[in-house]
């Protein structure tokens, strides 16, 4: 029989998954940029992301909902995707983890 998983760990798993969805123009990932600001998933497998982008009016939305679509597909309770972007609070460095700062040489 086959064990649920709960929450927190499918969490994880979906943030670790979009560790894999880089960002074409700085060539570091989502979540080390600090972009993704909540994961929630419902009992239904609603995986809502809400995330926003380092500048506002990037062109990148639609490829970048794509590419977290993308890169979940492979979690068997996520059923549905939908990314929200968000502009508040907005995106700065300073959401960056180290890892990102060092990749671009930010000190």
């Amino acid at each position: 029989m086959e064990e649920k998983r709960d929450q927190e760990t499918i969490k994880d798993e979906i943030l670790e998954k979009l560790e894999d969805v880089i960002d074409p123009e700085l060539g570091v990932d989502i979540v080390n940029l600090g972009l993704v600001y909540e994961v929630n998933l419902d009992t239904s497998g609603l995986c809502e992301i809400r995330m926003t982008l380092t500048t506002m009016g990037c062109p990148l939305t639609d490829i970048l909902a794509d590419m977290v679509d993308r890169a979940l597909v492979s979690i068997p309770e996520v059923k549905k995707v939908d990314v929200k972007f968000v502009w508040e609070p907005a995106w700065s460095i300073d959401k960056m983890t180290r890892y990102a700062k060092m990749a671009l040489g930010i000190h």
